[in-house]
């Protein structure tokens, strides 16, 4: 007769329910599979399944009692290091949109907005249009993938414990909340530039020919420039893209790693294996300047 004690019971609910927290805090947060047009279903499916492909492999797990306070407080910490690591990714999308922002408010297109599902706000056209090219190069890098990889690592460089974690890791996600500001300024530029150069000609012209109506052909002129820039920049676009992948992974495989470290250093390590993404050839590590 096989008896089974409270005590294995424990270990056997703890064994899997761990890391699935983990796994469903990035599931929720990262882009593509958080996405709100996914079932819920699928989602905690999804989660269950590479729960049970991960959970034999990692290392041994505490001894609590997943209903005590020190299982809910272990619970508690899977889960915020699933949403900084689904977080970091959620980062380089944000940066993307912000960018088509940018050229929506410089072409004149600040009142195209549509509802966006996945904000539950409203997003401009050439926000969603941008946002789109970027899902759609992230699942040709495999990027996905790259991201499951580093999900599984992390329950090696970040075992589930009882020891809190270290704030390292809030530090390094405050740092790199600034790429949206930065990252997006850079790829909306070739646009700003050129519609700068437009408005200056359209305010010469409009000097040299004060009987014409700026109001009647000056939208019309920005909002053609935009377009045609916007087409001419396009297939450029995967370096950058590239790179910030690259930089979104990375940051999200140092979030275990400063998570578990103590006191972290100023200036955390680099892996020594880049999230190489097929996309296209990039000149320097993940990490260069943009």
């Amino acid at each position: 007769m096989i008896t089974i004690t409270s005590i294995e019971m424990n270990a056997w609910i703890a064994g899997l329910l761990w890391p699935l927290t983990r796994i469903l805090g990035l599931i929720t947060a990262a882009p593509l599979f958080g996405n709100a047009s996914v079932p819920v279903p699928v989602k905690i499916a999804l989660g269950v399944l590479l729960a049970s492909i991960i959970a034999p492999a990692i290392p041994a797990l505490p001894a609590a009692d997943p209903l005590s306070m020190a299982g809910l407080l272990i619970l508690v910490q899977e889960l915020l290091i699933g949403v900084a690591m689904g977080f970091a990714i959620r980062l380089v999308f944000a940066a993307i949109e912000m960018a088509g922002e940018i050229c929506s408010l410089t072409m004149g297109l600040g009142f195209a907005s549509f509802f966006d599902p996945l904000t539950k706000g409203r997003s401009s056209a050439v926000s969603q249009f941008l946002a789109l090219i970027a899902t759609m190069a992230f699942l040709a890098a495999n990027a996905h993938l790259v991201l499951l990889e580093a999900l599984a690592e992390s329950f090696i460089t970040m075992p589930i414990s009882a020891t809190p974690m270290s704030s390292s890791a809030e530090w390094e996600m405050a740092k790199w909340g600034g790429l949206i500001f930065s990252a997006g300024l850079h790829l909306s530029l070739p646009i700003v530039a050129a519609l700068l150069i437009t408005q200056v000609a359209l305010g010469i012209l409009t000097r040299a020919a004060p009987q014409l109506n700026i109001f009647g052909i000056g939208f019309p002129i920005t909002l053609g420039v935009g377009m045609l820039v916007i087409v001419m920049v396009l297939p450029y676009l995967g370096n950058p893209f590239q790179v910030l992948f690259n930089q979104g992974i990375e940051t999200a495989r140092r979030v275990p790693r400063l998570a578990a470290t103590p006191k972290a250093p100023a200036a955390p390590a680099q892996t020594t294996r880049p999230a190489a993404l097929p996309l296209g050839p990039v000149d320097g590590a993940p990490g260069q300047q943009r």
